[in-house]
């Protein structure tokens, strides 16, 4: 499969984007295509090599020509055209309101102001008052409104319409109507010598208004990938053979030793190569508490130094850095077409035809009701002004915008954005045990000495032995003895026993470290002490035994502890009502007890890691499941979930299985990613109960069918009005998310 990514700026509304996505599934080898009205972009999926040119001449054929993506990379930001947009709709704007004003005060005015009608035919006269209406109602929509009647009307003449149409079709109408009263007022009856400039100056103002705020809130919206962006410095110090140069980041590569002062921002992800000190990484993972860094470790692009001035290694330049990847991971999900927005689909598929015709039938049930041909024709001007296929076309994608982007600044990744949607339908949450409920690598919590041996002189001796051992509970004997600040004892001769643990030669005696098992193989008699391994084992601990010849001299344990934040997320879960499962390959014992500390509802032990698979279709017995890990055994568990959360700090192989990434190490990232995509479909729902629920109410009540019968309906004007109100309502609300989860 093959893609590709067209931006297009002629899309205006719901009905839109359903023709481009038409367009391009027409075309041989494509698979799928999704438009986004809040991106302006089409994004496509295609069998076989790409056949781009063709994409685009449909798009041409279609009305709604595209760019590829990539050939814009040099020209301006989605952010900057969406500033550029709101410009120019300003302008538009105020042109129209400067030349409306005037045409409705003449209009209106004769209406509102006592006294206004006699002074105007009095002074200029009623046919040069409506002279005046007449040229300066053609100059907005010539100029300011052009816009309108150059998409609209050509899409009226391919028979495919949309919003555009609607509004060029309402203000020509008036415009015309009114134009043909005043020029040859003789073919007309006498009572229908009626004119309406203010009503076609004035829905073009109020729509033009509608959407410069729409614009404005636009661009509020993607403020999150704008702050990403923004996040990578333009230019690097390079320390050179020649000295110290500064150059942009495109031209770096990887090797390039940069200097970072104080308090600068990382240009490009690397490796410390000179210095010790803090790195403030809050911006990528939400994380406000500034790392420790010193030479060899790793540093991202985009965060910003502490007080002690560094250099570093370049390891990854354009879009292989860490910046990067989120950018396009977030990017990709706001691109994306919930399940939801079915519904919205099939009908602004048919929206706006069925709006002209409403309008005509309007225009007839009044005419055959004997009200008069100014009335029908007011009304069916109200009808098709009102009508807010925008709406309902921003419901879904402005929500997506601005939640992925508010996840992106909590640390969040949602790299699909249906993620969202299926996060916030899940009914179990499963829990990897070691590195996403424990810490990942276990500690020495227990010492028993069990003879006259002093504890110091135990770790000695193990911490002698356990240096030449690679198992993972000998870095934990080795941990503690460093933090104690205890010398190794001088051991020789150490042998690993398979399943059971260690042989060494210590002074005067052999050492043995291990299970049971090891014991058996010294001859210690370890029963005395029985019950008090059982009671360590039972809280989830791994005894460990010790004994110089068959002298038993000391009973360790190791465990992995648990994050403090590991409590916190099952106890948010729990609240949301969701059940909490842990699936691991550890020893049933030590699961149970972990699982009971935390208050797990269901636990799989001993899972091997192709049975996770297993236990994640176990589990969806109970409802949709999302599993949350980090390591590699991890993937097949978070690829077979409805929802898999990768944790950042893992395995790049379980970030590339998740849909969602949790940027910070910490597992309380799923209780705020839950809350977050429930906010997220909470907040879609208002938008497209607010885009349904304006549509069903207004349009009879513009048809006049709301209203006693003979009643005057609803104005052009105010039709006008209230449609720039719904996608104002529908962005401003999708807004809130910015302050989400709460």
């Amino acid at each position: 499969m093959s893609e590709a990514t067209f931006i297009i700026d002629a899309m205006h509304c719901g009905a839109c984007t359903g023709r481009v996505e038409r367009a391009l599934m027409a075309q041989p080898g494509v698979q799928n295509a999704s438009a986004n009205l809040m991106a302006r972009s089409a994004h496509v999926e295609f069998d076989g090599p790409a056949d781009l040119e063709s994409l685009k001449t449909a798009l041409d054929q279609a009305g709604y020509p595209g760019r590829l993506k990539e050939e814009m990379a040099n020209g301006p930001s989605a952010a900057e055209r969406q500033m550029q947009e709101a410009r120019q709709l300003k302008r538009q704007f105020l042109t129209a309101l400067a030349l409306t004003a005037p045409v409705f005060v003449l209009a209106m005015g004769a209406h509102m102001i006592p006294g206004m009608h006699h002074l105007i035919a009095s002074t200029i006269g009623m046919q040069a008052s409506w002279w005046v209406q007449m040229i300066l109602t053609a100059l907005v929509l010539a100029f300011p409104g052009r816009v309108f009647l150059r998409i609209g009307v050509p899409a009226l003449l391919r028979g495919s319409p949309e919003m555009n149409s609607l509004v060029a079709m309402g203000s020509l109408a008036a415009f015309v109507y009114s134009a043909l009263v005043t020029l040859a007022p003789s073919l007309l009856p006498e009572a229908a010598r009626g004119v309406y400039f203010e009503a076609a100056a004035t829905i073009v103002t109020l729509i033009l208004l509608g959407r410069w705020l729409e614009a404005r809130a636009k661009g509020r919206a993607g403020e999150a990938i704008s702050r990403l962006i923004g996040l990578q410095p333009k230019t690097a110090r390079v320390q050179t053979e020649n000295g110290v140069e500064e150059r942009p980041i495109e031209e770096l590569t990887p090797g390039d030793i940069l200097l970072l002062a104080p308090g600068e921002r990382v240009a490009l992800d690397g490796v410390i190569a000179e210095g010790a000190g803090h790195i403030d990484e809050s911006m990528l993972t939400g994380e406000p508490v500034p790392v420790a860094k010193s030479e060899g470790d790793p540093i991202t692009g985009g965060t910003v130094n502490g007080e002690s001035a560094l250099s570093y290694r370049v390891t990854a330049t354009g879009g292989d850095t860490v910046l990067s990847r989120i950018i396009a991971m977030v990017e990709a999900a706001q691109g994306a077409k919930l399940p939801v927005q079915a519904l919205v689909d099939k009908v602004t598929r048919v929206f706006v035809p069925v709006v002209m015709a409403l309008s005509l039938l309007t225009f007839a049930i009044w005419m055959i009701a004997g009200m008069g041909f100014s009335h029908a024709f007011v009304a069916a001007i109200s009808v098709m002004i009102i009508a807010c296929p925008c709406a309902m076309g921003l419901a879904t994608p402005v929500s997506i915008l601005v939640g992925t982007g508010r996840g992106a600044e909590l640390g969040l990744l949602f790299r699909r954005g249906d993620a969202l949607q299926r996060l916030s339908e899940v009914a179990v949450v499963g829990f990897d045990k070691t590195g996403t409920l424990t810490e990942g690598h276990p500690a020495l919590t227990d010492l028993e000495p069990l003879a006259d041996l002093p504890e110091t002189e135990i770790l000695a001796l193990a911490a002698g032995a356990e240096a030449r051992s690679e198992h993972p509970l000998a870095r934990a004997i080795l941990a503690e003895a460093e933090t104690r600040g205890i010398a190794h004892a001088p051991v020789k001769r150490v042998k690993a026993l398979s399943g059971k643990g260690l042989r060494a030669q210590a002074e005067g005696a052999k050492l043995w470290i291990g299970n049971a098992g090891a014991m058996e193989e010294a001859g210690a008699d370890i029963a005395p002490h029985a019950e008090r391994a059982k009671a360590l084992a039972a809280k989830g601990r791994t005894p460990v035994w010790m004994s110089l010849d068959d002298r038993p001299v000391a009973l360790m344990a190791l465990s992995d502890p648990i994050k403090p934040e590991a409590r916190e997320v099952v106890d948010a879960l729990h609240k949301a009502g969701k059940q909490v499962a842990m699936v691991t390959g550890d020893t049933r014992a030590t699961a149970e007890a972990v699982g009971h500390d935390l208050g797990i509802d269901r636990i799989e032990a001993e899972v091997l890691p192709d049975g996770k698979r297993d236990a994640v279709e176990t589990l969806r017995q109970i409802g949709p499941v999302a599993f949350v890990g980090d390591g590699i055994n991890d993937a097949p568990a978070l690829a077979a979930a409805d929802v898999g959360l990768a944790i950042g700090t893992g395995t790049d192989v379980a970030i590339e299985a998740a849909e969602v990434v949790l940027m910070r190490g910490d597992p309380n990232g799923v209780a705020m990613a839950l809350e977050l995509s429930r906010a997220v479909m909470r907040n879609i729902r208002q938008n497209l109960f607010w885009a349904f629920a304006y549509n069903v109410a207004l349009i009879p009540v513009a048809m006049g069918i709301l209203v006693p019968f003979g009643g005057p309906g609803l104005s052009p004007m105010l039709a006008a009005g209230a449609m720039a109100f719904s996608s104002v309502f529908v962005v401003t609300n999708a807004l809130r998310l910015r302050r989400a989860p709460r």
